[in-house]
């Protein structure tokens, strides 16, 4: 394992090694470098295919989704969509387990997580379920046991990667700033408490000590704190084939903690501008393009700027990642 100069001291003190390697390989990237990254959502991986084919490389960053992993999805009331996006979604895990094990890829995971109870279709929307999180922040409620049911279905797949040593980029209660998902329709304060809960579950209960805890929002009001945070993010989907350094919504992220945090584009639609970023060295630490048309055609990104960014001396691809883990 690699040793680094600069440190980032890890949130949770019982953080494995790996977790340690990783951010301090994180810390010493900063202004020196970027790490491409695309999201997948299905089995196929149609946009890891899609950038292969076009680059010759490879993302240092798979994203997974978990969301047909959620234990309250209610196949009874649901559209053909909503059951193909499941369907579809089933059984990635095996995919992040082949990029971890035989690609040596860093991985994050993103959970739409279907509401505990009381949804329809998509309940990972608010509009979707009656489902009430000021309630679930509660002890004793019904809401708090199906919450805390939920959670610890999910700690169970993660212990099976932190019984190998495998690090996780771990982005729960994303885009908490915005009212969309339900985990953020009451306001940012119970998007707060939802975080501070399970990162107490996971980290004290469970001792899932292979996370690296990622705040997604980017919101100073209902900021978690910086003693559950290693690093902070924000999604960003800026018009088609706008490629810019991003220098603004850094800016306007890092402002949110009280202590510097590092900071991560987590979604983006456009992929920011290689070329920019390395003049300018805003310090991002990856981004994570979306999936399907965002990262599998020419619809935000051409294949002349997808291809020159993978060749770019500072962006990090799959083949330039040090062995971490």
């Amino acid at each position: 394992m690699t040793t680094y100069n600069q440190t980032i001291e890890p949130c949770n003190p019982e953080a494995s090694a790996e977790v340690r390697a990783v951010l301090n390989y994180l810390a010493n990237l900063e202004g020196k470098g970027i790490l491409t990254g695309q999201h997948t959502q299905t089995t196929v991986q149609k946009e890891l295919r899609y950038i292969e084919e076009v680059t010759g490389r490879l993302p240092a960053l798979c994203g997974f989704e978990l969301l047909a992993y959620s234990p309250g999805i209610n196949y009874e009331d649901a559209d053909e969509e909503c059951l193909t996006e499941i369907e579809e979604n089933k059984n990635t895990l095996e995919q992040a387990w082949d990029w971890a094990l035989n690609r040596k890829g860093l991985l994050t995971f993103t959970w739409h997580w279907f509401s505990p109870f009381g949804g329809r279709d998509k309940s990972f929307y608010s509009e979707k379920t009656t489902f009430d999180a000021r309630q679930a922040v509660i002890p004793g409620t019904p809401e708090h046991s199906a919450l805390l049911s939920d959670m610890d279905h999910i700690a169970e797949l993660l212990r099976t990667f932190a019984d190998r040593n495998i690090p996780i980029i771990w982005r729960p209660f994303h885009e908490a700033e915005g009212t969309w998902f339900w985990w953020g329709q009451h306001g940012p304060e119970t998007a707060k408490q939802l975080y501070r809960l399970m990162y107490d579950r996971y980290t004290n209960h469970h001792k899932l000590n292979n996370l690296i805890w990622v705040w997604n929002s980017p919101l100073a009001e209902g900021y978690v704190g910086d003693d559950v945070v290693d690093l902070i993010s924000r999604d960003l989907y800026p018009p088609e084939h706008e490629h810019t350094d991003r220098k603004e919504e850094y800016d306007d992220l890092i402002r949110i903690t009280p202590s510097r945090k590092p900071a991560a584009l987590a979604e983006i639609g456009s992929i920011p501008s290689i070329e920019q970023l390395a003049e300018t060295r805003v310090p991002w630490l990856w981004y994570m393009t979306w999936s399907n048309a965002y990262g599998a055609s020419e619809e935000w990104t051409t294949n002349e700027v997808l291809y020159r960014t993978y060749h770019h001396d500072y962006a990090v691809t799959l083949d330039k990642l040090p062995s971490l883990y």
